[in-house]
């Protein structure tokens, strides 16, 4: 695999575009991912705690199979309604589902918990997702920052600040597959109290500091640390993950590839997938180059869930402590 050509970012993938929107004393944000052209979609869900948008449409049953955007929010339950800003902004540039005339931007979302970071959520009767989300969508773009910002502005792990991260690669035949995750994850990221990822086998360049694994594993290391240890709850927490192909691919297809991804939420995150998780993996295609439907999706799904451990990995690593009184340490301030 070959990642010496790309820019480490889901927008590696041409006719993809990402944007991010926040509010500092709120200490919340929204990222929104957008398609140029309608693209082939579908999620998986594996946290026992989940909080989506349009859910249901994404079911390989169902009859709808392309997407037009993502959007992706802190806020909890509230952060859903970043899902209609996001819609909003695609019907003023005429996208969506056309329905005998009636146009419908067609916008999937996922929410992570960040109620309790700080920030000032006093917002009054409306919420500000709706309007961060729009914001996010004018601003989408084919470069965009990692860390502590948009969706990962106010996430948190066990341990560190969490954040927004992203990563790509290559098959050998060239096609490309890249993620986008947001980890505020019930577990840690980091092994123990030292600064190495459990996703550093995977680790490229090092761009998540390249300090590798510890030399041996302690029992400490592999003891349970979770946010908000026994009284941790099951809304609290949550990574979620967009990953994008250029393969082609069915629902079923992509279905399978978003099933397989989450395989790097384990080499990421210890523990993971936990009752007080809302973990979710979309999966979207922009179909331009044909694999084969066996063995090229079954490599497309291995490549998948080691570019999502890479990029939960390097959210925490770029993160930013918010600047608030308590606020959990970033790993750079931890480690340098």
């Amino acid at each position: 695999m070959n990642s010496t050509r790309l820019n480490n970012l889901l927008t590696d993938i041409p006719g993809v575009r990402v944007g991010h929107a926040g509010d500092a004393a709120l200490a919340s944000g929204v990222t929104a991912v957008i398609f140029d052209q309608p693209a082939v979609a579908a999620m998986d869900v594996r946290g026992g705690g989940p909080g989506t948008r349009e859910g249901a449409l994404l079911d390989v049953a169902n009859t709808v199979e392309k997407i037009d955007a993502i959007a992706l929010s802190g806020g909890s339950a509230f952060g859903l309604e970043a899902g209609g800003g996001v819609q909003a902004w695609l019907a003023e540039q005429g996208r969506g589902l056309n329905v005998r005339g009636a146009v419908i931007p067609i916008v999937p979302g996922a929410i992570c918990f960040d109620l309790l970071n700080g920030g000032n959520k006093n917002w009054g009767r409306f919420a500000p997702y709706r309007d961060l989300g729009f914001e996010a969508a004018a601003a989408a773009g084919t470069s965009f920052a990692l860390g502590s910002v948009g969706a990962g502005l106010g996430a948190l792990t066990a341990n560190l600040k969490g954040g927004l991260g992203s990563a790509s690669a290559q098959t050998k035949d060239g096609t490309k597959v890249a993620a986008l995750a947001v980890v505020n994850a019930l577990g840690t990221v980091t092994v123990g109290d030292g600064p190495w990822f459990w996703a550093a086998p995977f680790e490229i360049d090092g761009e998540y500091g390249g300090r590798g694994l510890p030399a041996w594993f302690t029992p400490d290391m592999l003891k349970m640390r979770i946010k908000g240890g026994p009284a941790a709850t099951a809304v609290e927490n949550t990574t979620l993950a967009v990953v994008v192909t250029d393969a082609a691919l069915t629902k079923t297809h992509a279905k399978r590839l978003a099933m397989m991804a989450q395989t790097g939420f384990a080499r990421a995150i210890y523990p993971v997938h936990a009752p007080m998780d809302g973990d979710v993996v979309f999966a979207a295609s922009t179909s331009e180059r044909q694999i084969d439907p066996l063995a090229g999706i079954t490599e497309l799904g291995m490549v998948a869930a080691n570019v999502v451990a890479r990029a939960i990995a390097r959210g925490v690593h770029e993160a930013t402590a918010l600047p608030l009184p308590g606020a959990l340490p970033s790993w750079r301030d931890r480690f340098g």
